[in-house]
């Protein structure tokens, strides 16, 4: 008998790490995947804005927990996945971005991004694969990359950098893994309105930009949620090295 659509996206029984859970697409991603059934790991540097995602979840009936995560520190990376337990599903979300002209950035700066975009989201799937492989478990590492990993803009270069980088370690990862049993692909978003950046994308600023994108609107987390689930869940079994962009065709427009 054919598996139900719905039973092919069912998460039940399996644990999902997401990094950079604290705020904007991480804590969707968190909810998203709770929704689904799965028991949720919480991970960022602050715990404290984990707490609330929690009791959201748990008061939906998920289950969660939060782990206080630096992914630039490899010690760090370990202890949690050691204390959270095995896991079937991991979610690369944690990053950060900065604005300025290639010409002023410094080695800190620049160290910064790549530490925590691509060094960082490269720790996290090397440690978890690691456990994977050595307890014989199969399992899905989603690297969030960005439609800046093949396209570029202005005042972004060490972002662009690492996520043009992390896009190609995706493949390299899902090459060398797949003899375990691990499946490695991407997650690309376009510009998904949070709370980090809807100032922005409601500036003027924001709505020249969002006329250069075919569909005229500004994605919302929500759009994620097929795509995500689709890496994650049996959905995706024979899915492996893809990069999945969600941007409503932006990358699609002319030069």
């Amino acid at each position: 008998m054919k598996p139900s659509i719905a039973r092919l996206f069912d998460l039940d029984g399996r644990r999902a790490l997401v990094t950079g859970a604290s705020s904007g697409l991480g804590r969707h991603f968190a909810l998203t995947l709770a929704a689904a059934g799965a028991e949720v790991v919480v991970a960022a540097r602050r715990i404290e804005p984990l707490r609330g995602l929690v009791e959201e979840i748990e008061s939906a009936g998920g289950r969660a927990r939060a782990f206080a995560m630096d992914v630039t520190r490899r010690d760090d990376v370990c202890r949690c996945l050691d204390e959270a337990g095995p896991l079937d599903i991991l979610v690369n979300n944690a990053g950060v971005s900065d604005s300025q002209n290639v010409l002023d950035y410094d080695d800190e700066g620049w160290d910064r991004i790549l530490d925590t975009n691509l060094k960082g989201a490269w720790v996290v799937a090397q440690e978890t694969a690691r456990r994977m492989v050595a307890t014989g478990r199969s399992g899905s590492l989603i690297n969030v990359t960005s439609i800046l990993a093949s396209r570029v803009a202005g005042a972004v270069s060490p972002y662009v950098a690492a996520k043009a980088g992390l896009s190609q370690l995706t493949c390299a990862m899902a090459l060398e893994l797949a003899r375990h049993g691990i499946r490695v692909n991407a997650l690309a978003p376009g510009y998904v309105i949070t709370e980090l950046n809807e100032a922005f994308l409601s500036s003027e600023a924001g709505e020249k930009l969002r006329a250069r994108i075919p569909g005229r609107r500004f994605s919302q987390p929500a759009d994620l949620d097929g795509a995500l689930l689709l890496l994650a869940s049996d959905a995706g079994k024979a899915m492996s090295g893809a990069e999945i962009v969600v941007d409503g065709g932006h990358l699609c427009s002319g030069l």
